[in-house]
């Protein structure tokens, strides 16, 4: 049992070291010969990588998701500022009312006290809705921009192709080191862009 391990072993490096091999002579051989025809052209595996990180910070389509995610986020902050602004104030109205015993009756202190703290709880179970369709939206337009990445990525492909495109993710990346002769983010960067119409914003 050992010994028929330790064969398949051996046979699977060798196979992986013929495979080297292999694809090493055939491109020392077609380096010979571009250069024995005076050409200079990279021989290169149809394989590719993607810098995500790049490819979203320069994608109109992305920065235009961007846009609208922030503004969202901005418009849901200054509502929920609004109202606490105006909750604190009523708090500080109400202490001063209940110091100088302004209330026509304990009852009546005690029920907007409880009005008061109900609006409080309100404002955060707000706040805490507003964060989660806020994560639910981003995931959303996060998968909005792959699906869309990869549709176009299909018809990029059908003049380059590539076997393979990898995404390269900084910091997070199955692509350790690669050469940037594979790095094709520029040129899908500038498909993508060519084929996206941005909409009209809004004043």
């Amino acid at each position: 049992m050992n010994k028929n391990y330790i064969i398949n072993g051996v046979l699977g490096i060798a196979v992986i070291v013929l495979f080297i091999l292999h694809f090493t002579n055939k491109k020392a051989a077609c380096k010979d010969d571009a250069v024995a025809a005076g050409d200079s052209t990279v021989v290169r595996l149809p394989v590719a990588y993607i810098n995500s990180d790049s490819l979203l910070l320069n994608y109109g389509y992305a920065e235009d998701l961007r846009e609208t995610l922030l503004r969202k986020a901005e418009s849901s902050r200054a509502t929920l500022t609004q109202k606490g602004n105006k909750l604190q104030a009523d708090m500080l109205e109400f202490q001063r009312k209940y110091e100088n015993n302004a209330f026509l009756s304990p009852q009546r202190a005690q029920e907007e006290h409880a009005s008061l703290m109900k609006r409080q709880q309100d404002l955060q179970d707000q706040a805490e809705r507003i964060q989660q369709e806020f994560v639910m939206e981003q995931m959303r337009m996060n998968q909005q921009m792959t699906d869309t990445v990869v549709a176009a990525l299909k018809t990029f492909n059908e003049t380059t192709n590539y076997q393979i495109i990898f995404q390269n993710v900084n910091g997070n990346s199955p692509i350790l080191l690669a050469d940037d002769v594979y790095n094709i983010t520029k040129e899908v960067t500038e498909y993508l862009n060519k084929r996206y119409t941005p909409a009209k914003k809004t004043k």
